[in-house]
């Protein structure tokens, strides 16, 4: 069975308004979507937010099987 795991972390886009940017494991990767064409702008707070979703992210990569 494939383990499923999504994250979002809040953020702004260049001309302040509210995003998200998504963490998630396709097939043994992290993969990170942030707002399309945009750049995320992150306060420290989301900043630590952003760090323990790929830190959980890389933990369910590291056990998920490749296929």
């Amino acid at each position: 069975m494939a383990v499923s795991k999504e994250w979002q972390v809040s953020c702004r886009d260049i001309a302040s308004r509210r995003r998200d940017m998504t963490v998630f494991v396709s097939q043994g990767h992290v993969v990170i979507t942030v707002p399309p064409g945009e750049a995320a702008v992150l306060t420290p707070l989301e900043v630590g937010r952003l760090r323990a979703a790929l830190r959980d992210a890389v933990v369910t990569a590291s056990t998920t099987p490749e296929i």
